[in-house]
C-alpha cells in the first residue's frame, strides 16, 4: 500500500492517523462485500521502518490491546468480521514486539502473536526494532475457523507452521511487509516443512491445515 505520509511529513502520530485513514474505507469495503477473515499487512499502521536503524520509530509502539486495537474491534463488531490486527507493540520501556491481534467477529479481542523469527540483515535491520516472541504458536478459536498467525520473516521456518496446525489451526495467515519476487518460492518451503515428520514425531494429514494464506 503506497503512504499517505512518510518521515519528514508529519509526526509518527499524524503518520500513523494516516495509515489508518487510508486503510479504513479498505476494511468498509471488506465488510460490506461480506468478508468473514481479514488480515491486514505487517504493522500496517506505519511504514515499514526497518530498512534504517531510527530509533525515533520506537514510539510508535503500542500497548495490545490498545488504542488500535479497541478501534478495529469497532469495525469487526459492526460487520461481523474477525479482522487481524498487525501493529508494534510495547509491553513496557525498552520491551517492543512485532505483534498480530486477533479480534472475533463480535469484537471481542482473543490474543496475540508475536513474531518469532527476527531477520537481521541489510533492508531488515529487525532487531533493532523487535525482540523476539515468547509466547509460542497460539490458535485462536474465531466465529468462522481456527485461526493461527505467522508474520513474515516466520514463514521461512516451515516448523512453526506445523505446530499452528498440530495446534488445531484450519488457517494460518501470514501478513507480511516483503515483496513478491521474495515470497513466492517459500509455499513450496511452508508446505513440504507442515508434513515432514520432524516435530515430536508427527506429521500433519493432508487437509489438517486448510489453508496457508501468505500476505505479501
Amino acid at each position: 500500500m503506497s503512504l499517505p505520509k512518510t518521515e519528514g511529513e508529519g509526526s509518527i502520530e499524524e503518520i500513523k492517523e494516516a495509515m489508518v485513514q487510508k486503510h479504513i474505507p479498505l476494511i468498509e469495503e471488506a465488510g460490506k462485500k461480506g468478508v468473514q477473515i481479514l488480515c491486514l499487512q505487517e504493522i500496517f499502521n506505519t511504514p515499514y521502518f526497518c530498512p534504517g536503524q531510527d530509533k525515533s520509530w520506537y514510539a510508535s509502539a503500542e500497548t495490545v490491546p490498545g488504542p488500535t486495537t479497541e478501534r478495529m474491534a469497532a469495525y469487526a463488531k459492526k460487520y461481523n468480521m474477525v479482522i487481524i490486527v498487525p501493529v508494534y507493540e510495547k509491553e513496557q520501556a525498552g520491551i517492543l514486539y512485532n505483534t498480530a491481534a486477533v479480534i472475533d467477529a463480535d469484537g471481542t479481542y482473543l490474543g496475540k502473536y508475536r513474531k518469532n523469527h527476527i531477520p537481521h540483515t541489510s533492508g531488515f535491520w529487525e532487531k533493532f526494532f523487535f525482540k523476539p516472541g515468547n509466547l509460542g504458536y497460539p490458535v485462536f478459536q474465531t466465529k468462522y475457523a481456527k485461526v493461527g498467525v505467522y508474520i513474515c520473516y516466520d514463514r521461512h521456518f516451515p516448523d512453526g507452521a506445523r505446530v499452528l496446525g498440530l495446534n488445531g489451526a484450519e488457517i494460518v495467515y501470514n501478513p507480511s511487509a516483503t515483496v513478491a519476487g521474495l515470497s513466492q518460492y517459500l509455499w513450496k518451503l511452508v508446505f513440504y516443512g507442515l508434513h515432514q515428520p520432524r516435530w515430536a514425531g508427527k506429521a500433519l494429514e493432508p487437509g489438517q491445515v486448510l489453508r496457508l494464506f501468505l500476505f505479501c
